[in-house]
C-alpha cells in the first residue's frame, strides 16, 4: 500500500473514530475531526503531510501524492 492511501485510511479511521466519540463521550472530540480536517486540507495545498513523513521513515513506498 502506498503512503498516499495510508495517509487517507489513516485520516478517514480517525475522522469516524472521533465522531463516534463525540457522540459518545463529549461533543470536544469535534475538534479533532476540524483538526484532521484541516490537516489534509492543508496538505492538499502544500504537499507536506507531518503522516507521510513518518510512513516514509518507516519504510512504505511513497505514491504519487507525497515524495
Amino acid at each position: 500500500m502506498s503512503i498516499d492511501r495510508l495517509v487517507l485510511a489513516f485520516a478517514g479511521g480517525f475522522i469516524l473514530i472521533s465522531l463516534l466519540l463525540s457522540l459518545v463521550h463529549h461533543p470536544y472530540w469535534l475538534w479533532f475531526t476540524a483538526f484532521v480536517g484541516a490537516n489534509l486540507l492543508q496538505s492538499a495545498f502544500t504537499g507536506f503531510c507531518p503522516l507521510a513523513k513518518i510512513f516514509k521513515a518507516i519504510g512504505f513506498k511513497p505514491g504519487e501524492a507525497f515524495k
